[in-house]
């Protein structure tokens, strides 16, 4: 699954597009000011969350699984600060719902891509529960089937996902619409605009290294460059460091894969390998009943992993499509009310 590098991608390679959203002459007030703070201290907190205590964390599925809780958490937390604002739908500039609408379905296609990958690895771990069945017995016909098994998921996940190879082009276009649309002289806007810039770059990050995971290749890695206006900047660019740089190194180091998890029960059955596979001509049964057994535990561990981080992804894609389908409807509602004014403007029309 390993792939040669490729070399580092930015995430604002023109400069930072949000430079452009302060609107002129239009000052925070003390109560924005406190509002926004406390947005971007829960983003600094979560983002410190995320930072791992050793390189030994980067990348394993518990990682991976926080991640999407903190993505949820942060994306969920746009929606109580639209509350906090006061600032309803129809006080958006029609372009701002435009860059909602357009990022909201990126992200949904990337939630797919994620859990069609996850389905395929699930897909995989059929194979090794089979091997493990052939590898209770020491009998060459049983060993032989075990073989058989452990090739057939060996080839599984060499095998590539054709979603999951697309999640780069998604991800550059999710970056292009970060292009956001100027505010105009609007307080309230301005302080949306710089949460959902804060949440856009933990989102990007978080898909970007799972992508990067998924596919065995560094071409989905980005490196964001965040300005250090921002307070949670710090963290970000300390979380964005410590985790990229070491993907990079284990990429640069031939890994099979940069996921904890699957690398273990790689490992396990690379040491299974030359018993079943006859190389070796008196096989010590308990020693072989030790590797085994330690192959067993590691499957188990992916599996439970597995369906621990597609639960999350799930729960990230209902958090994604419950904001876009809340703002459709409100849209529709508005659309809905103002011809309805226009109705009974008609019939008042026509009585005089």
């Amino acid at each position: 699954m390993s792939l040669p590098q490729d070399p580092p991608r930015s995430f604002f390679p023109f400069g930072n597009p949000f430079r452009m959203i302060s609107p002129k002459g239009s000052k925070l007030s003390p109560q924005l000011v406190a509002v926004l703070r406390a947005f971007e201290e829960n983003l600094e907190e979560r983002l410190k969350k995320l930072i791992p205590k050793s390189k030994d964390e980067v990348v394993s599925l518990s990682w991976m699984i926080s991640a999407m809780q903190v993505l949820c958490e942060s994306h969920n937390d746009i929606k109580t600060l639209m509350t906090d604002l006061e600032l309803p739908v129809t006080d958006w500039d029609e372009k701002w719902i435009d860059v909602y609408l357009d990022i909201s379905v990126k992200l949904l296609d990337i939630c797919n891509a994620f859990s069609s990958e996850l389905s395929r690895l699930n897909q995989g771990q059929l194979l090794l529960q089979c091997s493990l069945l052939h590898l209770g017995s020491s009998s060459p016909d049983q060993l032989f089937r075990a073989c058989s098994s452990l090739d057939g998921w060996r080839q599984h996940m060499s095998s590539k996902n054709p979603r999951i190879e697309k999640c780069g082009s998604i991800l550059d276009d999710l970056v292009e619409s970060s292009d956001m649309p100027k505010v105009k002289k609007s307080a309230k806007g301005k302080v949306l605009m710089e949460a959902i810039y804060g949440v856009k770059a933990l989102t990007v990050f978080v898909c970007s290294v799972s992508a990067t995971a998924f596919s065995g290749s560094t071409k989905n890695l980005m490196d964001m460059d965040v300005a250090d206006v921002y307070s949670w900047a710090p963290a970000f660019k300390g979380l964005q460091n410590l985790v990229n740089e070491e993907i990079r190194f284990r990429f640069s180091s031939g890994r099979f894969t940069v996921l904890n998890e699957l690398e273990a029960v790689d490992l396990s059955v690379r040491e299974l390998y030359p018993n079943i596979q006859g190389l070796v001509h008196t096989i010590e049964k308990e020693s072989h009943a030790k590797t085994v057994e330690k192959l067993g535990r590691e499957t188990e561990n992916f599996s439970q992993g597995l369906d621990l981080l597609a639960k999350e992804v799930g729960g990230f894609f209902q958090v994604v499509l419950a904001g876009r389908d809340a703002l459709l409807a409100n849209l529709r509602s508005v659309i809905l009310g103002h011809d309805h004014i226009l109705e009974v403007t008609s019939d008042a029309q026509v009585v005089n």
